[in-house]
């Protein structure tokens, strides 16, 4: 390690605390994303865009979440106008999730703000820095 002074468990212990951190200011700062929708809905919503859409069975498994919470999830935002179903093309009983144009749009100016929280944060970051702390980042989320 870098530091002689931070053992293995020690360092352990600060990335938890800090990504604990990190996802309490995340879900505080969801309500800025679209201040309708709870964390959970508009990361679904975000991931139906990013995907072009998904059956809700794809959505509980990538979120780990029971298949009632993202049927309520879906019916809010549906309700909302964000979300459309349609017959699902590869099996005419199943049904694809996609997002509206209202959906879509709110997506992309969600992920506007972001980007641009995100780069006043990292303002006093170098490209090297940033370069690796996205690398870091990539291989954490990449283990299941």
């Amino acid at each position: 390690m870098d530091n002689p002074h931070t053992t293995r468990d020690e360092a352990i212990g600060i990335i938890q605390r800090e990504l604990t951190a990190f996802s309490r200011r995340a879900r505080s700062k969801s309500a800025e994303m679209h201040p309708e929708l709870s964390l959970v809905a508009f990361s679904i919503l975000d991931l139906l865009a990013q995907r072009g859409g998904c059956r809700g069975s794809e959505l509980a498994t990538h979120f780990r979440l029971d298949k009632s919470t993202v049927s309520r999830q879906v019916a809010d935002l549906e309700r909302r106008g964000l979300l459309v179903r349609e017959t699902a093309a590869d099996d005419h009983r199943g049904q694809t999730l996609r997002p509206s144009a209202a959906g879509l749009r709110a997506v992309s100016d969600a992920a506007e703000r972001r980007r641009k929280a995100f780069a006043v944060r990292f303002t006093d970051w170098g490209d090297d820095e940033l370069d690796q702390f996205a690398r870091c980042l990539e291989r954490y989320n990449a283990v299941p």
